[in-house]
């Protein structure tokens, strides 16, 4: 990857089609039959925890390459307070430039802006072997829950990173994913039905 040869800014408007094109593209059976992520985009947009500032694309040769966003969410702790934090994706880069550099050069670029804007921490469902080379640690580390799930359940694709230094200090309690990421399926066809027509298949390792 040759760090001059992309860029990253903000999504615009027009963007949004390019943009739900990759995403669709980009984890199109990966985690099961087809994908929901590009709906779920498009809904997020709308969401009033949805963070417009940190709504990024990455371009290439002037096609979208990649992209990023955040959400706004809360810690709910033991003592009966809140704590608010960010969570984020979809993100995703294009399947043919994965594993070359794109995304860590994203994601880095995201945090940073993330973390120049006053927010605290990042907490979000992913693979600590990718995103653990961008400073994230198991959630349990920080003594974040995941949803109240039991204590013994394994939630090792829970992920932190304190963009603040000591910001989840003295915090123990739940995170809370944002309602917005749950949607129906029914919502989800009829959104895919406006795409080009793929084939669902059932893959070893997706994990719905």
């Amino acid at each position: 990857m040759d760090r001059n040869d992309f860029t990253i800014r903000l999504e615009t408007q027009k963007d949004h089609r390019e943009t739900e094109e990759l995403i669709r593209e980009s984890f199109w059976n990966v985690y099961r039959p087809g994908a929901y992520e590009h709906y779920v985009m498009h809904v997020l947009r709308d969401d009033p925890a949805f963070v417009r500032e940190l709504d990024f694309v990455m371009e290439k040769d002037g096609a979208l390459i990649g992209q990023n966003m955040f959400m706004k969410t809360v810690i709910e702790t033991d003592d009966g307070t809140s704590v608010e934090v960010l969570t984020m994706g979809p993100i995703c880069i294009a399947t043919e430039l994965k594993r070359r550099g794109y995304g860590k050069a994203l994601l880095d670029f995201s945090l940073e802006k993330a973390a120049s804007l006053g927010y605290g921490a990042v907490l979000f469902e992913g693979n600590i072997a990718f995103y653990g080379k961008s400073g994230f640690r198991c959630a349990s580390d920080f003594g974040i829950r995941y949803n109240d799930l039991p204590a013994d359940a394994d939630t090792s694709f829970f992920l932190c990173r304190e963009l603040i230094p000591g910001y989840l200090d003295g915090v123990t309690g739940s995170y809370r994913t944002p309602q917005g990421y749950f949607v129906d399926e029914k919502d989800v066809e009829d959104f895919d039905s406006l795409f080009p027509p793929r084939e669902k298949l059932v893959l070893p390792g997706q994990l719905f």
